[in-house]
């Protein structure tokens, strides 16, 4: 995880996260992580390759299409940066959207 300045002193971190939950970042999970991404106020963006969306929005969220296994990168900007991408990573890669892991055991 990578934290600094912008050129207006706001807080700007990154992070890497791994989809480990069996389905997939689908529309519960997704709205899950809008949820938890709208609490905090700083700017969230998530990638998935080339396609960046707005991490606030479910209808953007829902493009990235992340199944098992994606590696999504967070990047948040402003205030609570440090709070957010805490929070996020946490959803992701620990809780898993409450959802379980692939049946095979892989994680």
């Amino acid at each position: 995880m990578e934290a600094g300045e912008g050129t207006l002193g706001e807080v700007i971190c990154e992070t890497t996260v791994e989809i480990k939950n069996a389905d997939g970042l689908h529309m519960r999970p997704a709205m899950q992580f809008v949820d938890a991404a709208s609490r905090f106020d700083c700017e969230v963006a998530v990638s998935s390759g080339k396609t960046t969306v707005d991490g606030k929005s479910i209808m953007q969220m829902s493009m990235l299409a992340a199944t098992h296994g994606t590696k999504l990168k967070i990047k948040t900007e402003g205030a609570d940066a440090q709070e957010a991408i805490n929070a996020l990573r946490e959803l992701v890669e620990e809780k898993m959207f409450d959802e379980p892991a692939p049946s095979d055991g892989k994680q």
